[in-house]
């Protein structure tokens, strides 16, 4: 019979299996994170492009939602930037916060339209998947953080705004699986809709601004 110095223990094995798991997770996190990183960056040249298959992976992400709201932070604070000389650091400030909610109100209008009313014979969609592709179509926005140079300005919000409508409708047709007309039509009611609940939010702090002034 051999005797050995180091006899195996169950506990100790164990023990090292578990270590060897947990640096296996920290380091897949990490490298999600990373992945997450970059891919923020390529589905937002992606959208920019025009490119359908970027917007079928949104829509399929449903861990994409805060990519998203980056999305449009990002394009709030560079719309703020642009329309400083007219609207003032407060603009660049509160801008954030009625992007943010409008976001969430045009993308809930949206869906409901393009479920209920306007719903098309291949329709199936969640919630979900309208605000994170509704989210990154407001890429082009991040292009405006230029508009306040003059006359150049205006050229610039003139293409962000156009640019950021072809968005639009490409991520309504993908996350309602509706055809080209049907997303217009939806994006239309939906504008309708949140613009009248969002009026007179926008309304009043006009007036809070001008009293600041």
């Amino acid at each position: 019979m051999i005797h050995s110095s180091e006899q195996w223990c169950p506990t100790k094995a164990a023990v090292s299996v578990d270590r060897r798991r947990g640096s296996a997770q920290m380091d897949r996190a990490e490298i999600l994170q990373g992945i997450k990183a970059d891919s923020l960056v390529e589905r937002m040249i992606g959208v920019a492009r025009l490119d359908q298959k970027t917007f079928d992976e949104i829509e399929a992400d449903q861990t994409a939602v805060p990519q998203a709201a980056t999305v449009v932070l990002i394009a709030a604070v560079a719309t703020g930037i642009g329309s400083i000389p007219e609207a003032g650091i407060v603009g660049l400030i509160v801008g954030p916060v009625f992007a943010m909610a409008g976001w969430a109100l045009f993308s809930a209008m949206a869906y409901l339209i393009g479920t209920r009313l306007l719903a098309g014979p291949e329709t199936k969609a969640d919630v979900g998947e309208v605000l994170r592709t509704l989210g990154f179509a407001q890429t082009p926005g991040v292009i405006s953080a230029i508009a306040f140079i003059p006359v150049l300005g205006v050229l610039v919000s003139l293409v962000a705004g156009i640019w950021g409508l072809i968005t639009a409708v490409i991520a309504l047709r993908t996350s309602l699986d509706v055809s080209t007309g049907r997303a217009i039509g939806i994006g239309l009611l939906a504008a309708i809709a949140a613009g009248a609940i969002m009026a007179p939010f926008a309304f009043m702090l006009g007036l809070s601004a001008l009293a600041v002034a």
